[in-house]
Order: structure tokens, then sequence, then C-alpha cells
């Protein structure tokens, strides 16, 4: 007897799609750590370079674990397989809960890594390229105002302050208009005039009310993947659980004919 080849096919492509992916999360966090300067990173929570090299090879070991399972009809990977799973989707969900329950103290968080991401704007290209695709994809300015760029020792309004840029903001906070010339300076001495007239020249919102705001517009997109994400893990475990009982009903099987075939067994059952 063998195992449903359809639950084995289907677990291990499932299992080896994720196995793709984590070797591709593994390639990114490498590269990102070679080329970016350490320096930059060091005042942040978390460097995100290893955050993706760690969770890369975690899942690329659990996967791995899951393919060779089913390959091998190996009970023992399988079960690892399972539980690890088992014990990632109840970590997601609880993660997802408190999140939820905590909200303000996760804003806080963000709001805060914000903050040292645009006091060390200037030192790593890598992390000022990051903060310029989000003002420039959000349309927004800073964290909470155009203002928090004085927290930037280039970018602040002191009078000690020798850089050219002193009062200003980046150039990814500008508002672009196709029909004129390209100002590269239109950012320069903002933080000194009244909102009202900045607005005419760069984005005065702050970059944590628009990501709010966007991630409340695409509230249903964004419920859907996680959702789907969960509903893959759900299935990946339901087929490790149906091989796995399909592999201990077969060995059952291959002991009850293996006694039934022993002359020990035969003596018992038909005395002389």
């Amino acid at each position: 007897m063998k195992t449903n080849l359809l639950i084995k096919c289907l677990l291990f492509s499932l299992c080896f799609v994720f196995w793709v992916a984590s070797g591709l999360m593994i390639a990114v966090g490498i590269y990102s750590k070679a080329a970016i300067e350490g320096a930059a990173v060091d005042s942040l929570t978390a460097d995100p370079a290893l955050l993706l090299i760690i969770v890369g090879c975690l899942i690329l070991c659990i996967t791995f674990l899951g393919c060779t399972g089913a390959l091998r009809d190996n009970q023992i990977l399988l079960q690892i397989f399972m539980w690890s799973l088992l014990l990632i989707l109840l970590l997601q969900v609880a993660a997802a809960i408190l999140g939820f329950i905590f909200t303000e103290k996760v804003e806080r968080k963000s709001v805060a890594l914000f903050e040292k991401g645009i006091i060390r704007y200037r030192d790593d290209l890598d992390l000022q390229n990051l903060i310029d695709y989000i003002q420039k994809k959000f349309e927004c300015c800073g964290v909470s105002s155009y203002r928090d760029w004085s927290k930037n020792r280039y970018f602040n309004c002191e009078n000690t302050n020798p850089s050219l840029e002193r009062c200003g903001v980046p150039f990814s906070c500008c508002r672009r208009n196709t029909d004129e010339v390209l100002n590269t300076m239109c950012g320069y001495e903002t933080q000194r005039v009244a909102k009202w007239k900045a607005l005419k020249h760069i984005y005065t919102d702050g970059c944590m009310k628009m990501v709010v705001n966007w991630g409340h517009q695409n509230l249903y997109l964004i419920g859907g993947l996680g959702l789907g994400l969960l509903l893959l893990e759900i299935m990946m475990i339901s087929l490790s659980v149906m091989l796995l009982k399909q592999i201990q009903f077969i060995k059952k099987r291959i002991i009850r004919r293996s006694a039934a075939s022993s002359p020990v067994f035969a003596e018992t059952t038909h005395p002389s």
C-alpha cells in the first residue's frame, strides 16, 4: 500500500513555494547586509536585513522538513513540520490580536522608529532611499508634520547649523508637477514659513497619518492577503495530518499482515 499521491504532491508543492520564497528572503537579506552601512541601522530597534535572514532561514528549514517528509513518507519529519507550522500559526494569530488590542502602542513604536530613521537620514543611502520612497509614495513629509525634519542635524533651524539644507526638507517632500521644470531646491527654508505657504511647494502632512489612511482604504486587501496566508498554512497542516494518518494506517496494516503470516501466530490460531 502507498500513501495518496495527490496529498503528497499538494503538500510538496506548497512547501516548495515557501521554500523558494524563503531562499529569496535570505538572498535579499544577505545583499542588504553586505551593501548597507552598519552604523545606519544601529539606532533602529532591529536590523531589517538581519530579520529577513533569520525569518528566511527559519522558513527554509521548516519547509525543507515538509518537502522531505512528504517525498519520503517520513513520519518524524512530518510531525516536526506540522507542530512547527502550528506554532507559527498560533504566534501569528496572537500577534494579530495583540496588535489590534494595543493599536496605540504599536503606533507609538512606529512613530519612534520613523523618527530614528529621520535622525539617521543622511548617514546611509539605503535608509535615505527608503524614507524618500515612503514620502513620495504617500505624498507626505516627516512623521507627524514636515517640521519633524528639524530633528535631523542637517535640516534643523538652529543658527549654529552650517548646513545649506538648514530649515529645509528633503526633495522627496516636494510637490511634483510635470508641466514645470524640476526644482531640486523646492524644500529649502520651508520650515521657516507658515503651513499654508509651505503647502504650495511641499507636502505638509505627516507620513504616519497617510500610511494609516492608506491602511484603512486597503483594509480588505490587507485582510484578504493575511487570511490567504493563514488558509495556506492551515491547508499545509491539514495535508500533513492526513499524510501522517495514512502512514500510520499503512504501518498498522503491515504489522498485522506480518503477525498473521508468522508461524507463531499460525500455531495459536490453528492448534494441532
